[in-house]
């Protein structure tokens, strides 16, 4: 079984670089709910929408989610099941190639200023790690002098749409909250059984549900593989996050117990200070023995 997972994990890895949330909202009129959800607008024509999404933006393995144009307004849409200190920049490189292919046949020397679309940039949330319900985030936050009033800015809308999360917004677009009902339901499963079961388990109680069964049926297998990579995908970055935290807080009680140790503090004296357990302070003694001061 686990052979069978690994192989449709590197079948999704190459074949695939859709998510669920693309793979929905490709379709203009589940889109249209959506940008009317977000926006307050009542707006009926999925005409009305051109979709410019970037097919072959790949920046540190990431790409575009969803792009399009409204009138005179550019909306960047993200799905993010984590989070990432990183959003406004990658949102500035996508956008700053979405602005070259409109100018692509403008004359930038002109007098005349060219029209470019206003941007907005949204992001979507349902990871696992608690966030606030709505957030601004903003490109001067990574700068490395912070300035009253940076020469260049961006700012990106944050919305958490886990379960109990900007409830009216998905009232506004219903499809946005049975995607929410379907990933729940992935990842609720994926700890309780093997992840392929786990994908089918939440694939057909969706489909009897009325849950995204339009959607799930016709793209069953495709589905499939995009939800195991995905949830996959996800759960290595947040183990790798557990495991850079865990080797920070070994490597602070590394200092400490190196200063006890300075000051003739006893193994005993040591865990009793550090409010830890001798075995534990004894493992790291060893530990330290490996490490050069």
């Amino acid at each position: 079984m686990a052979d069978t997972i690994h192989h449709e994990q590197l079948a999704a890895r190459r074949a695939f670089k859709d998510s669920i949330f693309r793979m929905l909202f490709s379709d203009k009129e589940k889109l249209l709910t959506l940008y009317n959800a977000v926006n307050g607008t009542n707006y009926q024509d999925p005409g009305l929408l051109e979709v410019n999404t970037l097919k072959n933006a790949i920046y540190m393995a990431v790409h575009n989610d969803i792009s399009f144009l409204a009138g005179d307004s550019l909306s960047l849409y993200e799905h993010q099941s984590t989070c990432s200190g990183n959003l406004t920049l990658r949102f500035l490189f996508y956008v700053s190639d979405l602005f070259s292919s409109l100018t692509r046949d403008s004359n930038l020397y002109s007098r005349k200023g060219i029209r470019l679309p206003a941007p907005q940039f949204l992001i979507f949330y349902n990871g696992e790690e608690k966030t606030e319900e709505r957030k601004v985030l903003r490109l001067s936050e990574l700068y490395a002098v912070q300035e009253e009033q940076p020469a260049l800015e961006l700012e990106a809308v944050f919305l958490n749409i886990n379960p109990g999360y900007n409830e009216k917004l998905k009232q506004a677009c219903p499809i946005l909250g049975e995607y929410v009902t379907y990933t729940t339901k992935v990842r609720q499963y994926a700890k309780e059984m093997e992840l392929t079961q786990a994908v089918e388990r939440a694939m057909e109680e969706c489909i009897r549900e009325g849950i995204l069964a339009g959607f799930l049926q016709k793209n069953r297998s495709e589905a499939k593989k995009v939800s195991i990579y995905e949830y996959d995908a996800e759960r290595h970055i947040r183990m790798e996050r557990e495991e850079a935290m865990e080797e920070g807080m070994q490597k602070v009680l590394m200092r400490q117990v190196r200063k006890k140790l300075q000051k003739g503090c006893t193994l005993s004296e040591i865990a009793d200070a550090l409010e830890t357990e001798e075995a534990v302070i004894q493992q790291v003694m060893k530990e330290m023995e490996k490490v050069p001061v």
